[in-house]
């Protein structure tokens, strides 16, 4: 097999207890047509033998093909670091131009990398790029589903990435899901640390979308499964799911949400002239409509003309899920 020159990749592999899944997973990285030279693997205070799991799987593909082998760098955290960071340190010590974030559960197509890398090759100012993936159960079996189905992605929302406007979209709602992206390691210096506020994802594709362009990919590149130890998952509302959603207790949510925002604005203020002025005052008008969800009052009938106003402001579709955010704010409890 002969592999072209590209940029070099590392993989952020985070790691809990996650050895049933872990050989497929690592064999499915080391044998890419196009392989990544090191997988740091960050591991959460595992029990199971994940690290030894990855450490065979990662021998197993050198001894089948010497010819490409894929550095492995360990570092096993006790106490855990949990989610956000966990991957946080195994980011910051990737040394590859390019960096793929992996789960521990899922499968990587074998030609992923050789069909992500070369849209950054094309484009210096793509920062990160994200794929669809195939749903699969435990046992990877099709579930009959995709990522981008399950998410409710629209039409709207892949012609305004591809538009280079993901920033507005991420504003409404975060599309990016880590197992399915490459990102630019320069993004690191903007994006690092990472708040715990923030899934890491999340604020890794809502910062690369301020500074620079976020591009999707349509095919799914992955097979990402669907478990019970799913940390996070992907699972399309039923509709009776949406109706309890809408009459359930709104608890925290706004007003966590207008802290996330607050978090951003700041971090994109420390960033300077990297920030068109356009993008800080939207983040600031998110901030607003937020802190009126957060204040609306208990009664469901002094809600009315104040959410009939804020919706004449075009902020719920700014922001939100637009008329479905109406409703919800309408009927939710508090």
């Amino acid at each position: 097999m002969s592999i072209p020159h590209s940029p070099k990749i590392s993989v952020a592999l985070c790691t809990h207890n996650g050895a049933r899944f872990l050989r497929e997973q690592v064999r499915s990285i080391c044998l890419q047509t196009l392989p990544p030279v090191e997988i740091v693997l960050s591991d959460d205070a595992s029990t199971d033998g994940s690290v030894d799991v990855v450490r065979a799987a990662v021998a197993e593909c050198a001894a089948e093909r010497p010819e490409y082998p894929v550095a492995l760098r360990i570092f096993e955290n006790r106490p855990a670091l949990r989610v956000v960071k966990n991957f946080e340190q195994a980011i910051g010590v990737c040394t590859s131009e390019l960096i793929a974030l992996s789960d521990q559960d899922d499968i990587w197509l074998p030609e992923r990398l050789e069909q992500m890398v070369p849209l950054f090759e094309s484009d210096p100012n793509l920062l990160l790029l994200h794929t669809d993936a195939r749903l699969v159960d435990a046992e990877r079996r099709d579930i009959g589903d995709t990522l981008f189905h399950a998410l409710e992605v629209t039409p709207s929302e892949i012609e305004r990435i591809h538009g280079g406007n993901a920033f507005e979209v991420f504003l409404r709602r975060n599309l990016v899901t880590g197992a399915t992206t490459v990102f630019r390691r320069s993004l690191l210096e903007h994006a690092l640390p990472l708040p715990v506020e923030w899934v890491h994802d999340e604020w890794l594709g809502i910062i690369a979308s301020a500074i620079g362009r976020v591009e999707l990919l349509e095919q799914p590149l992955i097979d990402y499964r669907q478990h019970q130890s799913n940390q996070i998952g992907a699972r399309r509302d039923t509709f009776a799911g949406k109706v309890r959603k809408a009459l359930a207790s709104r608890g925290n949510t706004h007003v966590e949400r207008a802290f996330k925002a607050e978090l951003l604005l700041a971090r994109l203020e420390q960033l300077g002239g990297r920030v068109a002025p356009q993008i800080l005052d939207k983040v600031r008008s998110k901030i607003e409509h937020q802190r009126f969800r957060a204040a609306l009052p208990a009664s469901r009938i002094a809600r009315c003309l104040p959410i009939f106003r804020e919706a004449m402001t075009g902020r719920y579709d700014k922001f939100g899920r637009g008329f479905r955010g109406v409703v919800r704010d309408l009927f939710e409890s508090v």
